[in-house]
């Protein structure tokens, strides 16, 4: 039967045919094109697809000692993290569980966990050694970051001070902290050429170089820093107290050369810091500093020219009562000048200064001398105390405030105010930052008065006063005890008590300026001559030497005494 071909057909069919044609036409002219006469554009698009920019973390600053010495620096260490939707581990989970120093089951449990997302860590800052070994796997789906970790070389030496960053490398704590703007400097970042695995195959460009954080110098010197934690490490535990505090400050320039407090931590290892151990007694516990507030007492007393050196004031019968309270001393001095009450740490002969002079005189000896007010130092948490204004001021208000009930201070504003006795009446800012800007010196009071109360507190550290066992072979010290009942709730404790001595040497011409706090000591002795006293006897002594002051002592027995532990 013969075929017959409709036309129509026919030339639709064509008609089709020739389409298919040109379309097959224009598919492989666009391929020649693109693959062979101009590729760039391919090549373009699929460096698209891999291009990545990364960023680079800066280098955080260090922060040093006043000689160079890091008491914080940063080290390089990678991080390891995962994408669970590319991750495939393979035979080789258990070599990778084990650089994570994890356990198989735990390893699997945690990606289990985080299954539906894109970015986990697995571990951060790891040993380089040990990431370049999980980099050596090449597992699809692990990828390294590049890192710095804090570490503090002093370890819980300096702690308090220089505070610790958190894993992220943001301050959380000290210095670390209050300088943090400067420290942590600007993030780089670059773009990169990533393979089908997303490893990095080609460095690109770099869009902004990392800006290194800015280093900060302290007056701080480690040799001084150590020596004052040991010793007073050694005290509270030998004392068996709750805590302690000591600042040690140049007299001259108000430079901060140490700091320590007890109990400490160690920045190194975070999993281990107690809250509790990580505050800076020193800068915000405050409390009431008790009879080391009767030279400023005297000094207020001269300055208002109602009292002088010779002055005699009579505490008998041991106690006076003031309205309805009553102010005593442990026994009844009788009859006593000024340096005999700062000698034996009188309570009425202070009351009595403080009750004979207009109230705006004692309160403006103590403002000027910096108590209510911050040290300015930035430290986070630094205390301002409490300074009640005069007009507030009851009559026992006025007595108890003038042997330090009734207002409350730190340690370091304690040892601020003793450094202006020292300096001759002048305040000098405290600094604790190298090159810092700071305030200017103001004068407090009369070069004439500063030096009497400070010849008076010259015999407290005699067998006669308080506190002989502040004594520093070879110099001369003047200072003062403190031995203070803790503030409870409804009054203060029996059995509670904060041991506490301020001092400085010279005494002929002060160098040095320090203030050692016991807290609850639990060992039997509580006095501040006691517990305090001896600390500030060994770190003074050694501090003395350490920056080659001159003694201004040497009596006989003295040299003797030193030739006869030198030749032991």
């Amino acid at each position: 039967m013969q075929k017959v071909i409709v036309p129509e057909l026919a030339g639709r069919r064509r008609f089709i045919l020739a389409c298919f044609m040109l379309m097959m036409c224009v598919l492989i002219y666009r391929a020649i094109d693109l693959q062979v006469l101009n590729n760039s554009y391919l090549q373009k698009r699929g460096e698209a697809v891999h291009l990545r920019d990364i960023k680079l973390p800066a280098y955080r600053g260090k922060i040093t000692d006043v000689g160079g010495h890091a008491l914080a620096i940063s080290a390089p260490v990678s991080s390891v993290w995962v994408n669970p939707q590319e991750l495939e581990l393979g035979t080789k989970k258990k070599e990778f569980a084990k650089l994570l120093g994890l356990k198989v089951s735990a390893l699997d449990k945690k990606l289990k966990k985080v299954a539906s997302r894109r970015f986990v860590y697995l571990r951060r800052h790891m040993d380089p050694q040990v990431t370049a070994m999980i980099d050596q796997l090449q597992l699809p789906g692990v990828y390294l970051q590049k890192e710095y970790r804090r570490y503090y070389p002093d370890g819980e030496v300096a702690a308090h001070l220089v505070g610790f960053t958190n894993i992220d490398d943001e301050g959380q704590e000290g210095l670390e902290l209050a300088w943090d703007e400067s420290l942590k400097g600007s993030a780089g970042a670059e773009r990169v050429l990533r393979d089908g695995k997303r490893r990095m195959v080609k460095h690109v460009d770099n869009i902004r170089a990392p800006i290194p954080g800015q280093d900060i110098r302290l007056t701080i010197d480690r040799r001084l820093q150590y020596l004052a934690y040991r010793e007073l490490k050694a005290a509270v535990a030998q004392q068996k107290a709750t805590s302690g505090s000591l600042v040690l400050l140049n007299a001259e320039t108000g430079q901060l050369l140490a700091v320590a407090n007890q109990p400490a931590f160690n920045p190194n290892d975070r999993s281990k810091i107690k809250a509790s151990h990580v505050r800076n007694r020193a800068f915000v516990d405050l409390f009431e500093p008790g009879s080391t507030m009767k030279p400023f007492t005297v000094a207020a007393g001269m300055e208002s020219g109602v009292f002088d050196a010779s002055t005699v004031i009579d505490t008998n019968p041991g106690y006076m009562r003031v309205g309805r309270s009553q102010v005593r001393d442990h026994r009844n001095y009788g009859e006593i000048d000024l340096a005999t009450l700062l000698l034996k740490s009188s309570n009425v002969a202070s009351a009595k200064i403080a009750l004979g002079i207009p109230g705006e005189k004692l309160w403006g000896m103590l403002n000027s001398l910096g108590f209510g007010q911050s040290a300015g130092l930035g430290f986070p948490g630094e205390a301002r105390g409490k300074l009640v204004g005069y007009e507030q001021w009851r009559p026992i208000e006025t007595a108890t405030l003038s042997f330090g009930y009734g207002l409350s201070t730190s340690a370091l504003q304690l040892a601020r105010a003793y450094s202006v006795i020292a300096n001759e009446g002048v305040l000098e800012p405290i600094s604790l930052v190298v090159d810092e800007a700071a305030a200017e010196s103001v004068r407090v009071m009369s070069p004439t008065v500063a030096n009497s109360v400070r010849n008076m507190m010259r015999g407290v550290v005699t067998k006669a006063g308080t506190a002989p066992r502040a004594k520093v072979y070879g110099y001369s010290v003047a200072g003062k005890t403190g031995t203070v009942k803790k503030a409870i709730a409804g009054g203060y404790a029996e059995d509670k008590y904060l041991g506490v001595f301020a001092g400085m040497a010279p005494a002929s011409d002060p160098k040095l300026v320090m203030v050692v706090v016991i807290d609850e000591p639990k060992a039997g002795d509580y006095y501040g001559g006691l517990v305090a006293a001896p600390v500030f006897s060994r770190v003074m002594s050694g501090a003395l030497r350490l920056m080659n002051i001159a003694p201004d002592n040497l009596d006989k027995a003295t040299v003797f005494a030193s030739l006869e532990r030198g030749i032991q």
